[in-house]
């Protein structure tokens, strides 16, 4: 049976393809809506950019609710030096013909939520966690009726990738984090320990490519323009690819291996704000609140991520 999950994300190049390869994946995942937030750009970008990916996929019957414009407390941080401005620069996509729909996405998330049985859906975090911790702090009976969430967010061995400590979507809206990590929903935790293995090098890249669909040429185009800042930064081989750790963690988790621990946030320091305090060796007491995901299987990754693109048109 497909798990059920709603997708919470700010789109993005790297949300593009987790999108697209869980629309690919209809037999194994059911999207039940797509909840916009902004993150890597303003909400219009990214509820724009989302109706986009579902009309490039031929998947338009999906929901997509636009839900917070701002962090909990803090104004708006944004990433266009990676995405650029639209956040899916790359690719030629075309308008979108379908809208968003009227209810705010975190009253979908709430309403969607508690109209399942328990245990049964999955939350697919892309992006900061404001919808997500508004929705648990108007109705803080859905986080135990989640089977879990999975998110990408943080780092422990790699520390950070917008300020030396913090993650970016942790760091624009920490508070938020903190409320989600505090939940005591069942959390899994795809960090920057992990996807910085993930490298979408020249050959991967020209995978999907090469593969002859619209979608793969548009996945090709939109990493060889996220790519560039990534690799000029770091001078590997290949840009991180981050968010589609989390659908190839629902489609195949045995890629992946983790531990439970602890996870606080730091939301008081300007010097580590956002920093996810991971306690990975056990040298305290505080409770496991999320299973923390340290490393996989690139190839086994870009394996699945380009055999799942190549189903779409």
């Amino acid at each position: 049976m497909a798990e059920k999950v709603i997708f919470d994300t700010d789109p993005g190049q790297d949300d593009a393809v987790a999108i697209l390869t869980a629309l690919a994946s209809p037999d194994e995942i059911d999207i039940l809506g797509i909840v916009t937030v902004a993150g890597n750009i303003p909400l219009h970008h990214t509820t724009r950019n989302a109706l986009r990916l579902l009309q490039l996929a031929g998947r338009t019957e999906v929901p997509v609710h636009a839900g917070c414009e701002r962090p909990m407390l803090r104004n708006l941080v944004t990433a266009e030096h990676v995405h650029g401005p639209t956040g899916l620069d790359g690719p030629d996509l075309p308008e979108p013909t379908l809208a968003a729909r009227d209810a705010h996405g975190v009253d979908f998330l709430i309403e969607t939520i508690r109209a399942h049985p328990p245990g049964t859906i999955r939350l697919l975090a892309l992006g900061p966690l404001t919808n997500v911790a508004i929705a648990m702090t108007k109705a803080p009976d859905i986080a135990a009726r989640l089977k879990d969430i999975v998110l990408m967010g943080g780092g422990c061995f790699e520390a950070g990738n917008i300020t030396p400590a913090a993650e970016f979507n942790i760091f624009v809206d920490p508070e938020a984090a903190a409320i989600v990590f505090a939940s005591g929903a069942a959390i899994t935790v795809l960090p920057l320990d992990v996807t910085h293995q993930m490298r979408s090098t020249r050959s991967r890249i020209a995978a999907f490519g090469d593969l002859g669909n619209r979608s793969g040429a548009a996945v090709a185009a939109m990493l060889g323009f996220s790519a560039r800042f990534d690799v000029e930064k770091y001078g590997w081989e290949g840009a991180p690819l981050h968010d589609p750790c989390v659908t190839a963690f629902v489609l195949k988790p045995e890629i992946f291996t983790g531990r439970s621990v602890n996870v606080a946030i730091e939301t008081a320091s300007p010097l580590t704000r956002g920093m996810t305090v991971c306690d990975y060796w056990g040298v305290t007491d505080r409770p496991k609140n999320a299973v923390w995901v340290r490393s996989g299987d690139a190839d086994a990754y870009f394996a699945l991520l380009t055999e799942r693109i190549a189903r779409l048109p």
